[in-house]
């Protein structure tokens, strides 16, 4: 491998760290003993408290210096924001301000002092000592900006390159603030709907990551293997099945918010490793789940964002109104003009042809049912609108409509043309559940390689008998995306899945 050349940035960095190290300072200390953050200081300083902050011990990376002879000023960056620092050489021990000409934008450094008020009125903190907590060997990207004459602010050299944003996410969240600030409503939203659901008795449970047979989806799976025991394992497709044995066992409200695995293609709405809520709550339906669900991304997006309005690809998502109830065989009907119900598989494929919907090889009836209403019909599902009533062929895991034949009672919430949620009346008839996954098996024989497969075990928990279920599935990146108005879900993950660099 070809040596990487150091710039001269990184080659005055490297030189600094050895004159500190020279001067009998560790660069790398174990620990620093903070006891006051850059807001608290801004939030609590006034002309009456500033004696309360005499003895302020703050932490955090330095943005920005302006070193000058024997006084200088600087901004420190943690957690919670920024605060100016004045150092003066006379003000701190002696020979600390020969390091602290060695530092450097970046490194990480613990100040003691007192918060004052400079002439300019800017609250600050007046350095009484500091220690160098890390060394930072890599120059940052900082942004530079000027106000025009207009007082419009202007950047200069951010760090915006999306793909590099993605790839070195640490220095995204130190450069870019409003980062921070999505990440944070992301564990908001997660802690809203554990609250929503423990305040009505439902529990929060963990299931396998690992599994023998994967289930609960029409997905392919990303395998591996188990030496000890010298097994295939997958990584988990869905949280179903497990879920439903717990209701089996006489949980009668579980829930579970955990990563799946799905080895498929990658777009905005998709990143192979995701973040999915599944919940099943005994002796309910699915309409009563589609009350719950309405509720739950109602009230999450008026408390958490404070808002039923978002704004998102120029649009306007209307959370506040009640969501559209629409049976997908009408909608089919409504935006392709063809009745599609209780069609054989070579008429839908001819359909297809007509419609310009390409359909991959090996399609069953499923997967052409799919192809289309994701061509034809998801685009226009902006406003929140539960599809329900979806056909059997599509639905393996459903209970049969009560009314309808050849339906099952299932629904999809989507908002803004993306699926964010999928529920079911779920089918606890064990006999009939054998038959939908055997003609899955058949499926997945002929060619339709995310046709699900026959768990014996499952079929056996529904032999002992489930109670009438309602179950849901929600994919938590999608909603975060949608209540803060992101486009893509690699905007919300914290590290989205790359194309290895080449180095």
């Amino acid at each position: 491998m070809a040596e990487i050349q150091k710039n001269d940035q990184e080659l005055r960095r490297e030189e600094e760290l050895k004159l500190i190290e020279e001067a009998g300072i560790n660069p790398y200390p174990y620990s620093f003993d903070k006891n006051i953050s850059a807001k608290e200081i801004l939030e609590k300083f006034t002309d009456e408290t500033k004696d309360e902050l005499n003895n302020c011990q703050v932490a955090g990376r330095i943005m920005s210096i302006r070193k000058m002879g024997k006084a200088s000023f600087f901004n420190i960056l943690d957690e919670s924001g920024r605060i100016q620092v004045y150092i003066r050489k006379d003000d701190i021990p002696e020979g600390k301000y020969d390091i602290f000409k060695l530092l450097d934008i970046g490194d990480i450094i613990g100040v003691n002092g007192y918060a004052f008020r400079t002439k300019t009125g800017e609250i600050s903190l007046h350095c009484t000592d500091f220690e160098l907590l890390c060394k930072s060997l890599k120059p940052l990207p900082i942004a530079k900006e000027e106000i025009d004459e207009n007082g419009n602010k202007i950047v200069y050299d951010a760090f915006a390159d999306k793909e590099l944003r993605y790839r070195r996410r640490y220095i995204d969240l130190i450069v870019n603030s409003d980062i921070r600030k999505t990440f944070r409503k992301r564990s908001e939203i997660i802690k809203y709907i554990r609250n929503y659901f423990d305040a009505k008795g439902w529990m929060e449970v963990e299931t396998p990551t690992l599994q023998p047979m994967y289930g609960g989806a029409s997905a392919r799976p990303f395998m591996t293997h188990h030496n000890a025991l010298n097994i295939p394992l997958y990584m988990r497709i869905a949280l179903e099945l497990y879920l439903k044995r717990l209701i089996v066992g006489g949980f009668e409200g579980v829930y579970e918010i955990g990563r799946n695995f799905r080895n498929e293609g990658m777009d905005r709405n998709h990143n192979p490793e995701f973040t999915m809520l599944e919940i099943y709550v005994a002796y309910k339906d699915y309409n009563w789940m589609m009350d719950m669900t309405e509720d739950l991304v109602r009230n999450l997006s008026k408390d958490i964002i404070g808002k039923a309005e978002i704004e998102i690809d120029g649009k306007i998502i209307n959370l506040e109104q009640p969501f559209k109830r629409a049976k997908m065989f009408d909608l089919y009907k409504e935006y392709t003009g063809k009745d599609l119900k209780g069609k054989s598989l070579e008429e839908l494929l001819k359909i297809a042809d007509e419609l310009k919907v390409e359909i991959p090889k090996g399609a069953s009836i499923s997967k052409v049912l799919d192809e289309i209403f994701g061509a034809k019909i998801e685009p226009h599902l902006i406003q929140p609108t539960f599809v329900i009533d979806y056909p059997i062929e599509m639905s393996p895991l459903a209970k049969m409509h009560r009314s309808e034949k050849g339906i099952v009672e299932r629904f999809e919430l989507f908002v803004n043309g993306s699926e964010l949620a999928n529920a079911f009346s779920e089918l606890n008839d064990a006999r009939d559940q054998r038959n939908r996954l055997e003609e899955q098996a058949k499926c997945r024989a002929e060619g339709d390689d995310e046709a699900m497969i026959v768990d014996e075990d499952f079929l056996y928990s529904l032999e002992v008998g489930m109670p009438p279920t309602a179950g849901m599935g929600m994919g938590i990146d999608r909603l975060v995306m949608l209540l803060l108005g992101e486009k893509s879900i690699r905007d919300v993950l914290l590290f989205p899945l790359m194309r290895p660099e080449k180095i």
